[in-house]
């Protein structure tokens, strides 16, 4: 008979956030009690590893009394093969600069707590807690099957977005090239792509950018969050310290490749005020453009966000989402289009001025690098008939 047994609930507990800062105190936090032990998730962002949204049941670790919990191992880094049939994935959203992205992984190591990615998890059977960032999905195919899309007969050019969701240059990446991989497809087609990463190790691939940007079919946006070593190894554990993301910037830049620095997300009471100095950094690393993205917290995220804020900045916690509901109408999100990326409201108004008057006292954004497709090339060999001739 086990010594450890496994409690499944039909509704799991969710307890909603405290009021803002005034309204009467709650009581203690129920949030502390299901965390997992801290060995167990070493080196990770979340706090938890609730059951998905689509589960029809919840499992909560008890212990029974035999201490048999202070067994189990901690969470190790598994990945599977994603055998997905097509590679390339379209959206129609408003407020959004492209049409098209590939994701090279399900999942993402970096564990970033705030990730909006997270609740994709749950479309798995896994949690977007702890799951999300250890139990990852590859897809080797991936080069094989962007070239026999590209080569479709029927397919237009126009730019992809790479690392929109979960990021091309996780750690699993180092070994698995399948980003790599991709890019010389890319290149050999003369197929624009635009970047979006944490990661020094996208400065890996600068020769493959390089031959790109000088045909204007390559840019790279790296995300820095805070230049403070400390918040960056709680909140974003598994991703590339800030001076390397700068360095990256740097090596990038004198590659000639374009680059934009990321501001993202902008954390009111936390990292909002490092914006000036993230853009003075990036500013001198090289960078050209830059852009920011106000917190969001969709669907699981705000609870897997809560539990870390507690866990890590008790003391901020009410002044954190009473902010955070200033600028989303009252709400903890608010998934608007045209809103939901930088939010509404005074304090809302007040970051997106500061960002633009720091833009324009370091020169950022004077000029926007434009992609081009006029080096199409559709592949060949995909069930095409060649010409005898």
């Amino acid at each position: 008979m086990s010594r450890a047994s496994s409690h499944a609930l039909r509704h799991p507990p969710v307890t909603p956030p405290s009021e803002p800062a005034g309204a009467p105190s709650p009581a203690p936090f129920p949030e502390l009690a299901v965390a997992i032990e801290k060995g167990r998730r070493r080196g990770r962002g979340a706090q938890s590893n609730a059951s998905g949204r689509y589960e029809a049941e919840a499992r909560v670790a008890f212990d029974d009394g035999w201490h048999s919990l202070d067994e189990l191992p901690p969470f190790k880094t598994v990945v599977a093969p994603d055998t997905a049939r097509k590679v390339i994935t379209r959206n129609d959203s408003p407020d959004i600069g492209f049409d098209r992205s590939i994701n090279p992984y399900r999942g993402c190591e970096h564990g970033c707590v705030y990730c909006f990615a997270r609740p994709t998890h749950a479309y798995l059977g896994l949690s977007p807690g702890l799951d999300f960032e250890s139990r990852l999905f590859a897809k080797p195919d991936a080069p094989a099957l962007l070239e026999k899309e590209l080569a479709a007969p029927g397919y237009e050019p126009r730019m992809i977005a790479i690392g929109t969701n979960t990021d091309p240059y996780q750690p699993i990446e180092r070994e698995r090239k399948i980003m790599r991989g991709i890019l010389e497809v890319l290149e050999r087609a003369g197929h624009p792509v635009g970047i979006v990463t944490k990661s020094a190790l996208v400065a890996r691939d600068a020769d493959i950018l390089a031959r790109m940007a000088k045909r204007s079919l390559a840019k790279v946006a790296l995300s820095v969050t805070t230049l403070d070593p400390q918040l960056a190894r709680t909140m974003e554990p598994r991703a590339s310290t800030p001076p390397r993301r700068l360095e990256a910037l740097k090596r990038l830049t004198e590659a000639g490749i374009p680059t934009t620095v990321m501001v993202a997300p902008v954390i009111p009471a936390l990292n909002d005020s490092e914006i000036e100095r993230i853009l003075d950094a990036a500013a001198h690393a090289g960078a050209k453009e830059a852009s920011y993205v106000l917190l969001r917290l969709p669907l699981e995220v705000r609870d897997l966000f809560r539990e870390w804020l507690l866990a890590n900045y008790p003391d901020r916690y009410r002044h954190v989402f009473t902010l955070i509901r200033d600028m989303r109408g009252g709400k903890d999100y608010d998934s608007q289009w045209g809103t939901r990326m930088k939010g509404t409201g005074p304090m809302a108004w007040m970051i997106g001025r500061r960002f633009e008057i720091a833009c324009e006292k370091l020169g950022l954004n004077k000029r926007r690098a434009k992609l081009t497709t006029d080096h199409f090339a559709r592949p060949k060999g995909f069930g095409q008939q060649l010409s005898l001739f």
